[in-house]
């Protein structure tokens, strides 16, 4: 069975020493509450619990995955009973309003416990995961009512929360929904309709399930600006606020998938169910992307857990599998043959996800400040730049992280060879379960048109800039650094060169708005590079001044990984700046009628 241990030392090496969170958590309001101590015990527990109790049900929640029984759906075994003990422990709660039942803790914190989650059991961790983005959907633009009735009890992890957005015919473009929510004498809605990949949509680990649903009122507009949000429970509310009679909202069928099979992802249909608006008619898609923009950075987190779950359990392998002999001659002259860490190529994969996943982490803590100082900070100007800066950089961390994740699950595999084709080894789940990364929460090509044509060119660059601005200062204050030559004159370069692109896209972006589509996706995958790049030579600048120190051999490993990242694979900027300069021309100079020539459809 793969194993996992959180990587407790790295965290404390990004969180204290690159990016001051406890000075950060002190500036933050009830600060306090989030101590050094206090943030020790949460990540210590958060590992133990992820480790002991969520690791073993992985692979037998693979194996047996959830089953259909007359519209109930029944979790593999094990899954409610660590429900009930995430519950129990307060997990849920951890960083939701003290208002409605929360502990009142900085969201980053939560983020860090999704990394350790996801890495040891990703579909049982999709149970608990979306409730917090419903949870944010109902404080930000729910009733008094709405939030009195529901919030605690999602708050408390009792009732669990879905959004139910796509259909049948729809797939991402959400203003051909069907859905209909026709309004009622008592003011609540009747609505009905079907949708699909729903996620967690139905399932027997908590008492209610608290549904979030796109539908169209009777008199609409047309497309996107037609669609309303409802509240949609699977079991009414009584007058005592606890689950009473069931609505009418069934799961029809469960999708037979690649991967996370521990998972229900569900085909729902709602039969005339009694649902209540929130928020604005005709304004759901807007409730709905407080929504997705948590749902977009927690999947980020999930291909940063598989990448580390990959990362150990193909290092450990690494270590004790022998297999020839080094081609500089042996290094483990007692044995049969060398370890295969010996050999060049497979350092090679195991740099890639090491790499990876120390990046990652990095990109996601960055995030996640801003996160927190969006939320909570008491400073005008830096919550508006926080909010910037968070809005350039999600779908990066989403699709960036999501990419990467499962390019690094598949070297997990290559590194292990034969038996990693072989399910008892587990690595072969980590490649299916991280492959749907890449898609929900809208596709790397969907993310990509959000950063490139959204973010960038809408605001004139401007949203690019205040990042780009801040790697200058680095690299303005570090030019003269003599620890960091080997990384600030690249960055330097790239940096630049990034509004360079910017600017070339945009231009031809004037003639033709094809080129945005056909640049996005390569000029989402320069971002990511160019970003990791950044944090990279901030984690090499903390490293290589406590080499001198006691954990030296950390230190040192750190600032090899950086090294190996800007020789090995920040090089890939070269292709995708190459092909976001190409432009669209080949990709559209065949016809539709002409792209099946040679075969008959």
């Amino acid at each position: 069975m793969p194993d996992y241990q959180a990587p407790l030392r790295d965290l404390r090496f990004v969180m204290d020493e690159m990016f001051d969170f406890p000075s950060h958590y002190a500036a933050l309001p009830g600060g306090d509450d989030a101590s050094p101590d206090v943030v020790a015990a949460i990540l210590e527990e958060g590992a133990r619990f992820s480790r002991e109790v969520l690791l073993p049900l992985n692979q037998s929640g693979d194996r047996e995955g959830c089953l259909l029984e007359g519209g109930d759906v029944k979790a593999p075994k094990g899954f409610k009973q660590a429900y009930q003990q995430y519950v129990e422990g307060g997990w849920p709660s951890l960083s939701a309003e003290p208002e409605f039942g929360g502990q009142g803790l900085p969201h980053s914190l939560g983020m860090v416990l999704s990394e350790m989650i996801c890495a040891t059991n990703l579909a049982w961790g999709m149970y608990p995961g979306l409730s917090h983005g419903a949870a944010d959907a109902l404080r930000h633009h729910g009733s008094d009512a709405q939030k009195a009735t529901y919030l605690t009890k999602l708050v408390e992890g009792v009732w669990t929360g879905t959004m139910c957005l796509t259909e049948p015919h729809c797939g991402t473009d959400l203003g051909l929904i069907k859905t209909r929510a026709v309004p009622s004498d008592d003011g609540s809605y009747t609505v009905t309709g079907t949708k699909i990949f729903i996620s967690a949509g139905e399932h027997d680990l908590a008492e209610n399930i608290v549904h979030l649903v796109l539908a169209k009122l009777p008199d609409a507009p047309q497309g996107s600006k037609g669609i309303s949000l409802f509240v949609v429970p699977k079991y009414l509310p009584n007058e005592a606020g606890e689950p009473g009679e069931r609505n009418g909202v069934v799961c029809g069928s469960l999708e037979h998938k690649m991967g996370i099979h521990g998972n229900a992802t569900c085909v729902m249909n709602f039969d005339a169910a009694k649902g209540y608006l929130v928020g604005a008619p005709n304004k759901g898609l807007a409730c709905m992307f407080t929504m997705m923009n948590v749902a977009r950075i927690g999947v980020g987190i999930q291909g940063l857990g598989l990448t580390e779950a990959s990362f150990q359990n193909s290092l450990a392998y690494a270590r004790d599998r022998l297999q020839m002999r080094a081609l500089s001659g042996p290094k483990a002259p007692e044995k049969a043959a060398d370890p295969i860490i010996v050999h060049p190529d497979v350092r090679r994969m195991l740099l890639t996800q090491k790499a990876f996943a120390e990046g990652g982490r990095m990109l996601v803590l960055y995030t996640a400040q801003m996160v927190d100082v969006v939320e909570h900070g008491q400073d005008a100007a830096e919550r508006e730049r926080a909010e910037t800066l968070l809005g350039l950089l999600t779908p990066i961390v989403k699709a960036f992280l999501t990419e990467v994740g499962f390019e690094a699950t598949n070297e997990g595999v290559q590194v292990f060879g034969g038996h990693g084709f072989i399910q008892e080894w587990g690595m072969e789940q980590l490649v299916r379960d991280a492959r749907i990364t890449r898609l929900y929460e809208g596709t790397t090509g969907i993310q990509a048109l959000d950063l490139l044509g959204r973010k960038v060119l809408m605001s004139q660059g401007e949203t690019l800039k205040a990042f780009t601005k801040e790697i200058h200062k680095f690299c303005q204050a570090e030019a003269d650094n003599p620890a960091l030559a080997e990384f600030i004159k690249p960055l330097a370069k790239l940096n630049a060169e990034w509004g360079e692109l910017t600017m070339g896209v945009g231009m031809k972006a004037m003639q033709d708005r094809d080129e945005v589509g056909a640049a996005s996706v390569d000029y989402l995958m320069y971002s990511g590079y160019v970003t990791l790049a950044y944090l990279f030579a901030r984690a090499a600048k903390h490293a290589s001044a406590a080499l001198d120190g006691d954990d030296r051999a950390f230190y040192q490993a750190k600032l090899d990984t950086a090294s190996f990242y800007y020789q090995r694979l920040l090089p890939r900027t070269r292709a995708h700046a190459a092909m976001v300069q190409a432009g669209g021309g080949s990709l559209m100079a065949i016809s539709a009628e002409d792209f099946g020539l040679g075969f008959e459809i």
